[in-house]
């Protein structure tokens, strides 16, 4: 997974460098700043004297010393336990400044550590007691400024307060880095052309890396300050796929920068000093990227994720990107849930519902009897009130899970040592077993639980992690019953990821982690409040003017673990799967869906050629084009046959035969079932019927106060929308005889807007009904009881069209400020929005695929799920006004403002 990719990057760069040093062998927050090659002299003087060669590292709390011979330890010397620093063999006042002819510098120190001897990892090696080293610099003319160095980060180590150590080490930092620029003899051409040069850090697990960021015309470069683990670092523009501005310490200063599509592990992550220089990097890539959405929304992917086109696994992958969780911040490394509770069958049930953790509660509130003892603390706790002391992520819980193959990131944390053997991550059951009945463990898991390499679980190394008190060493992760190893404990959590129980319930746990139940009350009713600081917004770091309680409270953060960004204040949508083709009659508070056929039927067989006419949409070849109106063209109604079409205009009249209903414009018309009678709406208030077969009047309905602006019908009811604020519902009491009298309405419902409606749309079934307003606003009515689900204010000027998708999960809707929106009817949210270059008035789809009239005259063919638009097809010569297409989606017919009504077929 990330984290062990992101491993072997970093492999392959030592083996560049060919050297055992390591940024991990550092302090946390402590810099590398520059190095020497040197001899470590041993007994200087004596007869066992001894020299060894290797080099010499500076570092901004260290002195650091990696031998040429493996079989030799690295030596690392505490700036702070040192007692003396100097040229070797001086006395006197002007000791450190007098000529030499030796490069000698020599360090007194009361601790030192040796670490990686034989390149074996291992607990780090402490000796104490006064000793003295020397080294020698091979460039003897460099001991001076070395020295001068040493001293001066020996007076930062020094000092008594944290915060005054952090900023003499940070002042020391930027002015070497404003001392050096970036080498412009490393551009990979001379034609490049410089942009921007800035000053920046390298960010990777635990450690950052100093130096100058440059970008040109064609790449991004990085120039580490140190040379370390290579002189520069450059990414190709062309070949970036996503850019990402990140959080680092809770700060607007990081930018990710990947080369790959679906992967966690970025190419480089950079943070800066300035977040206008952060700024102007991201603005310039994005930018160079054509056709290229440089920020996908995390709605967007739902949409791909609830039609079945993301798995459970690569939805959380791509939620983790989007809230600021990367594998190169440990304190927001990507986070996964638990799924699986039963680790102790022989036998894992998928279908049993027993078998899975429930994901509508968090960790902590797994069980019940720990959970009332911590709400009882939390009743008596004063503000700022928590339920849980501990978080479920952070650096410690990740290298909990990866010491066996990152055992250097652990000792980096843990000041050059492992875990307690008892405490280590030695079995799946007796892990979740904590989860479950620890006072303080609340943790969850990382991707690497599901994705497929297994060498976090196996003792490869053969590492020395320690021995149990039972007296067996810890070695590979024990694994449940279930699995035979390894590789099938990884198989079977994928499967379990990907069941239809998690994929029924994933919504629930993505509400706590990413999405509205991450804060505030509803946070609290679902028992799911963290430490404020764990928070993003939850300090501001900038507010704080003690540079001690500052770098105090940044570790804390740091150190204790980080809730994702919030990308969702509304409840998560429910993912469409077998037994949620179809919306539930009633409203969504109580969702109830039946199970869909199971058996082939001719059905099934129209659904693949309709979805074949989709996927091949882009072909449409005009067939041919009449101009019938003296205006635009506003309705078109085909008889079932396809024999007869209908059309109507803003001249008042309706087309098979001219016919003229009113002095105004009629809005639009359809056919009733049997191709008897012509319905259309009029501007004049009024809704008209015409009968085909006896050619006449068959009545009319005055129902509104002002213009008819849309008609639907189904299962003899009529629902018209008007200006003046409200859409009817009317029952029909057909006539005895044919032509012979009026049709009969009562009316059963009135919806009512705060502003005139000027679309209406019905779902299959005539369960639900979808209006848009003048004013922008999208609203769901459950017919079933006639009141609002969902009003979301979707656009910002009138609503051109909106349309459930074939399934009722979704409706898509235009409106005249160019925007494409796909709201999700269970839950109100707003999940994609796509923006065209002229507003889109008429469309219809599938669910996946849009075909939209624009006011340019084009039809537009939209790829939901990618979030682009993907062909223009030339069609009229004014704004296309409306649409049909056919049953088997096979023609299709538009109306403009040309006055032109437009046949079209499918090629293919």
């Amino acid at each position: 997974m990330a984290f062990i990719r992101k491993k072997q990057q970093e492999q392959q760069l030592q083996l560049y460098s060919k050297e055992r040093f390591s940024l991990l062998l550092l302090n946390l927050e402590e810099y590398f700043f520059e190095q020497h090659t040197a001899h470590h002299i041993q007994h200087k003087g004596s007869q066992k004297e001894r020299r060894v060669r290797g080099s010499l590292k500076i570092c901004s709390k260290s002195v650091i010393f990696e031998p040429d011979a493996i079989s030799q330890p690295i030596i690392k010397i505490p700036l702070r336990d040192c007692i003396k620093i100097g040229k070797h063999g001086e006395n006197g006042t002007n000791r450190h400044f007098a000529k030499a002819k030796s490069g000698g510098i020599s360090l007194i120190f009361s601790q030192v550590y040796f670490i990686k001897e034989h390149n074996i990892v291992a607990p780090y090696k402490i000796e104490r007691g006064r000793m003295e080293y020397v080294f020698e610099l091979d460039v003897s003319g460099k001991v001076e400024d070395v020295v001068e160095t040493l001293l001066q980060l020996h007076r930062a180590s020094c000092l008594d307060k944290l915060g005054d150590q952090t900023a003499m080490i940070t002042a020391i930092l930027q002015s070497r880095l404003a001392r050096t620029s970036f080498d412009k003899n490393r551009f990979q051409s001379v034609s490049e052309k410089l942009h921007m040069e800035c000053k920046a850090e390298m960010v990777t697990p635990l450690v950052t890396n100093p130096g100058h960021v440059c970008i040109t015309d064609t790449t991004l470069y990085f120039q580490p300050l140190n040379g370390y683990p290579k002189p520069v670092v450059q990414i190709t523009l062309q070949d970036v796929c996503r850019i990402y501005k990140r959080r680092h310490g809770l700060m607007p200063l990081g930018l990710e920068v990947f080369c790959t599509e679906d992967d966690l592990c970025s190419d480089i992550y950079l943070k800066f000093y300035d977040p206008q220089d952060r700024d102007e990097l991201y603005f310039y890539i994005a930018t160079y990227l054509e056709h290229h959405v440089a920020e996908r929304t995390a709605e967007s992917y739902t949409l791909q994720w609830q039609r079945g086109h993301l798995s459970n696994y690569q939805y959380l992958l791509h939620l983790n990107n989007l809230a600021d969780r990367s594998c190169n911040d440990l304190s927001q490394y990507p986070v996964f849930p638990w799924i699986i509770s039963d680790y102790c069958s022989s036998e894992l049930d998928l279908s049993n519902p027993g078998t899975f953790r429930d994901l509508g509660k968090p960790v902590g509130a797994l069980n019940k009897e720990r959970l009332e003892r911590l709400l009882e603390r939390y009743q008596e706790m004063l503000e700022p009130k928590f339920m849980y002391g501990s978080h479920y992520s952070s650096p410690g819980y990740v290298l909990f899970y990866l010491v066996r193959i990152a055992p250097e990131y652990m000792l980096c944390l843990q000041n050059g040592r492992f875990d307690n053997a008892d405490r280590m991550f030695n079995s799946i059951a007796e892990t979740w077993k904590n989860c479950l009945d620890g006072a303080t463990d609340f943790k969850e898991l990382i991707p690497e639980f599901y994705g497929d390499d297994v060498s976090f679980l196996v003792n490869s190394l053969k590492l020395d992690l320690g021995k149990r008190q039972g007296g067996q060493m810890v070695d590979d992760v024990e694994l449940p019953p279930w699995a035979r190893s390894p590789a099938d404990f990884l198989q079977k959590s994928r499967e379990a990821l990907e069941s239809n129980y998690v994929s029924e319930h994933l919504h629930e746990w993505i509400d706590l982690v990413f999405g509205y139940k991450q804060k505030g009350s509803e946070a609290v009713g679902a028992h799911n409040v963290f430490h404020p600081l764990t928070y993003e917004g939850g300090v501001d770091l900038n507010s704080i003017e003690d540079p001690d309680e500052k770098v105090a409270m940044l570790t804390q953060i740091l150190e204790f673990g980080q809730t994702p960004k919030q990308l969702f204040v509304t409840p998560h949508p429910q993912r469409i799967t077998e037994k949620f083709k179809s919306l539930p009659q009633t409203s969504c508070d109580s969702v109830s869906i039946a199970d869909s056929p199971g058996e082939e039927s001719f059905e099934d067989l129209t659904e693949e050629s309709k979805k074949l006419a989709w996927n091949n949409i882009a072909k449409l070849q005009l067939h041919e084009q009449h101009k019938l109106h003296k205006e635009a063209v506003t309705g078109i109604a085909v008889s079932c046959n396809g024999s007869s079409v209908f059309t109507t205009s803003q001249e008042s009249k309706m087309l098979q035969r001219s016919i003229s209903f009113s002095d105004m414009a009629l809005s639009s018309c359809l056919l009733l079932p049997g191709d008897d009678t012509v319905i259309s709406s009029s501007w004049d208030n009024n809704v008209y019927f015409y009968s085909i077969a006896f050619g006449r009047s068959q009545g009319t309905l005055m129902g509104h106060d002002d213009a008819v602006s849309k008609i639907c019908w189904h299962d003899n009811r009529l629902y018209s929308a008007s200006w003046d604020s409200t859409v009817k519902v009317w029952s029909s009491v057909p006539a005895e005889m044919i032509g012979t009298k009026r049709h009969q309405f009562d009316l059963l419902a009135e919806l009512e807007h705060d502003v005139s409606v000027d679309t209406i749309s019905l779902n299959a079934a005539s369960t639900l009904l979808v209006s848009g307003t003048r004013e922008g606003k999208v609203t769901i009515w459950d017919l079933t009881t006639a009141t609002i689900l969902h009003q979301i204010q979707c656009h910002s000027g009138t609503v051109c069209d909106t349309a459930f998708s074939p399934d009722s999960r979704h409706v898509l809707s235009t409106g005249e400020d160019s925007c494409v929106n796909v709201i999700d009817v269970q839950t109100g949210m707003l999940i994609s929005s796509m923006t065209s270059d002229k507003p889109q008035r008429c469309f219809i789809w599938d669910g996946n695929t849009v075909l939209s009239g624009s006011q340019s005259g084009e039809l537009l063919v939209w790829d939901l799920l990618g979030g682009k638009l993907c062909e223009r097809i030339q069609g009229h010569k004014g704004a296309v006004t409306c649409i049909w297409m056919n049953e088997q989606c096979s023609s299709i017919i538009t109306g403009g403002e040309d006055r032109k009504i437009m046949f079209w077929k499918l090629q293919y």
